[in-house]
């Protein structure tokens, strides 16, 4: 299946179009990509001789944060206040055989409440490993991107008559909120070195029985399930020094 790619021309214009509203004396604007550490993203795929059965880079149901990437603690901490207007996500193809691949998209439809979808997610950290969505994107549907890695603009030039950014501030982090489910997770790497969170307080071990997933801006959650080894497949591009119309960011927690 295809996928929707960016390229640098396409950021180039986001900043383009934003930075007539900076004032003569602001810093000018720079991208930042949040969570890209020192390995690329990548569509997932289940280790050679690992049954379907047992493979598991499904996601499910839940709000995921990346704690470590490539040794790097909080990889999507953001550092300079700024607006995300874009995400990417490596999504696995399930299978290379289409009969194959339908039949499991319809049983993990099934099982999870519908097809495959994801919202990125400004979190505010905070006491006893709690966090806040203080922003968050729509929802966007993933099946015609299965088997690449989606690159996936929240703001569209030229005419930005749907922009959608998200305010960020120093101290959040961004992660991704799957309310059914999605193939993005990476795992059988170093347990030291990869690490990421789920908005879960108990029973880690095993499937959550509902679902956990923050869908509400303001709404908090414990993050007390921690897995070693995986890699949740996302960045977020973020602009910073350049300001951007309130009228184009989506409203966030706390102003």
């Amino acid at each position: 299946m295809g996928t929707m790619k960016s390229t640098p021309l396409l950021f180039a214009a986001l900043v383009a179009a934003v930075a007539p509203a900076a004032t003569p004396a602001s810093a000018s604007a720079k991208i930042v990509e949040l969570g890209q550490t020192s390995t690329p993203l990548a569509a997932p795929a289940c280790p050679k001789g690992v049954a379907p059965s047992q493979c598991f880079i499904i996601l499910t149901r839940t709000t995921a944060v990346q704690a470590t990437s490539d040794g790097v603690v909080n990889p999507t901490r953001v550092r300079q206040a700024g607006w995300i207007v874009a995400f990417s996500v490596g999504l696995s193809n399930l299978s290379s055989q289409p009969k194959t691949e339908h039949s499991y998209l319809h049983t993990l439809d099934q099982a999870y409440g519908g097809t495959p979808q994801m919202m990125l997610t400004v979190l505010r950290p905070g006491p006893s490993n709690t966090y806040t969505v203080a922003a968050q994107s729509g929802t966007y549907h993933l099946i015609p991107f299965l088997g690449g890695v989606l690159q996936q603009p929240l703001s569209l030039p030229p005419k930005f008559s749907a922009m959608t950014a998200l305010r960020v501030d120093p101290g959040d982090v961004v992660g991704i909120t799957v309310p059914t489910w999605a193939p993005v997770l990476t795992y059988n790497l170093s347990a030291s070195k990869f690490v990421y969170r789920q908005s879960r307080a108990a029973n880690c071990k095993n499937a959550a029985a509902g679902n956990t997933a923050q869908t509400k801006v303001g709404a908090s959650a414990r993050y007390l399930c921690s897995y070693t080894g995986t890699r949740v497949e996302y960045t977020a591009t973020e602009i910073v020094n350049t300001p951007y119309p309130a009228k184009y960011v989506h409203a966030r927690a706390g102003g």
